[in-house]
């Protein structure tokens, strides 16, 4: 069994208002008036206030540095383009995001981390991200390595999934998860229901998580239990796939519902593994994939907004980072953890293509 033991996160240097940015798509997707209020209608309804970015022309008006600076941005940048954008700007943020990570554990050596799990949906290259982090961290040459790529959202279950297993299979396993996206570099323009949904809600940021065969001094989140389950009626309706102008996005405004109706049969499985069922959960640690989506879980499981507030605080603050932003929730959650909550439970959610439904449950444990 696992414990995470740290988590780090870092997010790039431009921070953006929704404003500011809706007023850079609006011009950028060249909206008539009836659309551009239709999208500065979708930007407000997010939640979101600011989001981060590695380009920082969604801050501006003109005087773009990687889009053109021509009405319709024509040439527009390629997926090589954006792929060398990618590789220049993720070793950095994860190695922030390790940094904090690590700087937490001021007792461990980089050289006892025994497995490193690289997770990203948003660029790839070979040799890659996994190693670089090796080389720039200072990690142990031999390292076992793992890449989990394109699969979204809920792609740090699955990272965690991984740790657990080493955890389990090696008694001194300490399991390094990074988490890298830059969701921004993929922008398209042309005015699609699913292209201004994107837009208005994805934005960057890693997280980097250790996870150890035994607790450590001071709080530690036990993993307990995993179950995942298929929505497959949402096939078609969250997908990612590869352009010639960057990745695209599907998204369609029927997702919050398919969740809803999946989450409790998600929920209920999952939960047949403890006595008391949700009653003894003390703790929701939801993927923000956007405010209709957290809306709709609790209307399902009969939650609170309070209860939510840590997703909120997070899509408010950050947007929907894809697959770090899960673990933005549950650090947030964590920093605000007390002694007198050992053994208070964690309930966490993410979803993805396929359409993916994730759960997990944490035990909190400290020593």
């Amino acid at each position: 069994m696992g414990f995470i033991t740290s988590i780090g996160t870092a997010t790039p240097i431009h921070r953006l208002s929704q404003n500011a940015v809706a007023e850079f798509m609006t011009r950028a997707m060249q909206a008539n008036s009836v659309d551009a209020r239709k999208l500065k209608t979708i930007f407000k309804a997010t939640g979101i206030e600011t989001r981060y970015s590695v380009i920082d022309d969604y801050g501006r008006s003109s005087g773009f540095e990687f889009y053109e600076n021509t009405p319709d941005m024509q040439p527009f940048p390629s997926t090589r383009q954006r792929l060398e954008l990618y590789k220049k700007h993720a070793l950095a943020i994860s190695l922030e995001a390790v940094q904090r990570c690590l700087d937490q554990r001021k007792d461990i050596r980089k050289d006892t981390i025994t497995h490193l799990v690289v997770v990203s949906c948003t660029g790839m290259y070979a040799p890659g991200l996994d190693i670089d982090i090796v080389k720039s961290a200072g990690l142990y040459s031999g390292i076992e390595r793992t890449c989990i790529n394109f699969m979204g959202c809920y792609a740090a279950f699955n990272a965690l999934k991984i740790a657990d297993q080493a955890c389990a299979r090696h008694r001194n396993a300490k399991v390094l998860i990074v988490c890298a996206e830059l969701c921004s570099i993929h922008f398209q323009k042309e005015f699609t229901e699913d292209n201004v949904l994107a837009n208005a809600l994805f934005g960057d940021g890693a997280a980097a998580v250790l996870v150890e065969s035994h607790p450590q001094e001071g709080i530690n989140l036990r993993m307990e239990s995993f179950h995942c389950d298929l929505a497959t009626e949402g096939e078609h309706d969250m997908t990612w796939s590869i352009g010639d102008f960057g990745f695209e996005m599907r998204l369609s405004s029927y997702v919050p519902e398919i969740i809803r109706q999946g989450i409790r049969r998600l929920t209920r499985s999952l939960l047949s593994r403890i006595k008391d069922g949700t009653s003894h959960i003390d703790y929701y640690a939801i993927h923000p994939g956007g405010r209709k989506i957290l809306t709709a879980i609790e209307t399902e499981l009969g939650m609170t907004r309070e209860q939510n507030e840590a997703a909120y605080k997070v899509l408010r603050n950050y947007g929907n980072m894809s697959s770090p932003t899960v673990l933005f929730v549950i650090n947030e959650i964590s920093r605000q953890l007390k002694s007198s909550e050992n053994g208070k439970q964690i309930l966490s959610f993410a979803f993805g293509p396929g359409l993916t439904l994730e759960s997990m449950i944490l035990r909190i444990q400290f020593c």
